[in-house]
């Protein structure tokens, strides 16, 4: 009989999985993976404000997470530095202060480990619930923008010309990627974050078809490799952020070995 941390962490998971799917698909489209790593780094620094000011950590990572998301494109259109500048500068001030904070914080006995590689088999329901109230809210807004943004990605300027809210679309993607990072941090922690907004997102772009047809094949295949992961952290008493990670990993490897077209 499966315990009831082992049950919590799978619906937790999945619950994840299935809301960075589709996000971790534009992701893949923009090319904008350092992107996600730049946020996902940002994510120790909203912990570290957290702690230090008394509220959830997860409402810091949000706070943090979005209020780079908008310096990132407010500085994008005054074209100071280039885009992978920026997100260089970010990322590592980001991850570095957050640390710094961490440090200064002598009273405070934190298990670093945990946020840097998850620690999903210590998800509680009231967490769980957290992430599939937060997922809704994510997959409606995506499903809201989904055109405009789908159109953004393609040209942005002949969806500019034709009257979609480039700009606006844009930064709500933005901030729904520092939402998911705030609801997966607890799972797979900040330095794998982004390979599971990624990773299933690649494998179902070897299959699909359309653009819907790979959103949920990504989301299908991050929660099979939850599933997948959680079962070998059980069984092999391995870590089980990294381990989800190698298990979407082994897909994508997978993947490559099966000709097929893919949607582009």
């Amino acid at each position: 009989m499966l315990e009831a941390f082992f049950i919590r962490s799978v619906i937790a998971g999945i619950g994840v999985a299935l809301v960075a799917g589709p996000l971790g698909c534009f992701i893949v489209w923009r090319r904008m993976a350092y992107f996600g790593d730049a946020m996902a780094h940002s994510a120790l620094l909203g912990v570290a404000l957290g702690f230090l000011l008394d509220i959830e950590p997860a409402v810091g990572i949000i706070a943090v997470a979005s209020l780079i998301a908008l310096s990132l494109a407010a500085l994008q259109r005054r074209g100071a530095l280039a885009v992978d500048t920026l997100l260089g500068i970010f990322a590592h001030a980001a991850l570095s202060l957050g640390l710094v904070v961490l440090g200064l914080m002598v009273w405070l006995r934190l298990d670093l480990m945990a946020y840097l590689f998850g620690d999903i088999l210590a998800v509680t329901w009231a967490e769980v619930a957290w992430i599939y109230v937060g997922g809704a809210c994510v997959l409606a807004v995506l499903a809201l923008i989904w055109r405009p943004l789908l159109a953004a990605t393609v040209h942005a300027d002949l969806a500019q010309a034709e009257g979609v809210p480039v700009v606006a679309v844009q930064t709500a993607f933005m901030l729904l990627i520092a939402l998911i990072i705030a609801l997966a941090i607890k799972l797979v922690g900040v330095l794998l974050i982004t390979s599971l907004l990624i990773i299933p997102a690649a494998t179902a772009r070897r299959f699909a078809r359309t653009p819907e047809q790979m959103a949920a094949g990504a989301g299908l295949i991050g929660a099979a490799a939850v599933v997948a992961g959680l079962v070998a952290s059980l069984n092999w008493d391995i870590a089980s952020g990294p381990a989800i990670v190698v298990a979407a990993s082994a897909a994508f490897a997978a993947s490559l070995l099966v000709p097929v077209q893919s949607a582009r």
